[in-house]
């Protein structure tokens, strides 16, 4: 077993693989399949895609077509920011359980607390109904975990302190990377059980030129896309790096190393100035 097919175990139980393979900005049709199968050739066991994506169609047909069981391939798709109703909730999470062919997810996760043409609004009472809807599909066994994305303290805390609450979310999927650890965030999501995903861990590709990565790579002779990812892992969340070329796809998947916690505090105290890049290069 690999770092990549490791688990860390959900609050209610399930295992969920300590890397995921992400399919943001994979265009639908052949790109996200051969992503995909590439990713599943490189031992990848967790999906992540979402309906805004518009490539759940081509993720389960790489899905279909490899040679491997579905039991061993943890799939999580994304509930659209802009659904913010309990009859939309149901009526999209069936239309993306079709276009993945698939008779479940392991995960089904709300995409943003807001609309995305509307970022930073206040829809506290309409997140309500929408989870009332998602532990609906919790219940009939069709999502084997439900959780949120892009969701804030308040946003999280306005779940968990609702007393329509039966199900508490299992995971938050947010920004998270080197120079940028949202801590605020990560400690409400972990004082109630909850795995934090790590979207965007390499900054879109922002920490790739940083001289300072790039030595402290030098001392494990590891790429920094390796040490950023796997700074993630020690930090205990979940990296969804997405690559397409093969090489890229199998480079990030070899993270069997350890940062020593000296170089762990070196990456702690390293603050992104706002953008991607961090300060101090």
């Amino acid at each position: 077993m690999t770092v990549i097919t490791e688990t860390f175990d959900l609050n209610n139980g399930i295992k969920m693989p300590k890397v995921g393979f992400g399919t943001w900005q994979t265009r639908p049709g052949k790109e996200t399949y051969d992503a995909v199968t590439n990713a599943l050739k490189a031992g990848y066991r967790f999906l992540d895609t979402a309906k805004a994506y518009e490539n759940e169609q081509s993720v389960g047909e790489a899905l279909a077509d490899f040679d491997i069981d579905r039991s061993e391939v943890f799939v999580q798709t994304k509930l659209p920011g802009e659904t913010k109703t309990y009859e939309g909730t149901l009526r999209d999470f069936e239309s993306s359980l079709k276009a993945l062919n698939l008779d479940y997810v392991d995960s089904y996760i709300i995409h943003a607390p807001w609309p995305w043409n509307d970022m930073g609004s206040n829809h506290d009472d309409d997140n309500r109904n929408v989870w009332r809807a998602m532990q609906e599909i919790y219940a009939s066994g069709r999502a084997k975990s439900i959780g949120v994305s892009n969701f804030n303290s308040h946003d999280l805390q306005n779940l968990l302190d609702w007393d329509g609450l039966t199900v508490t979310p299992a995971v938050d999927q947010i920004q998270y990377y080197v120079g940028h650890t949202q801590p605020t965030i990560v400690k409400t999501a972990e004082d109630h059980g909850i795995v934090v995903q790590a979207y965007s861990p390499l900054a879109t590709g922002g920490l790739l030129n940083s001289a300072k990565l790039e030595q402290l790579a030098g001392h494990y002779n590891v790429t920094v896309s390796q040490l950023a990812l796997r700074y993630v892992i020690q930090k205990g969340a979940v990296p969804l790096p997405k690559a397409r070329a093969m090489a890229h796809v199998e480079a990030n998947t070899k993270l069997d190393f350890v940062i020593n916690n000296d170089d762990m505090k070196t990456l702690d105290g390293i603050q992104s100035n706002g953008g991607w890049h961090p300060v101090g290069d």
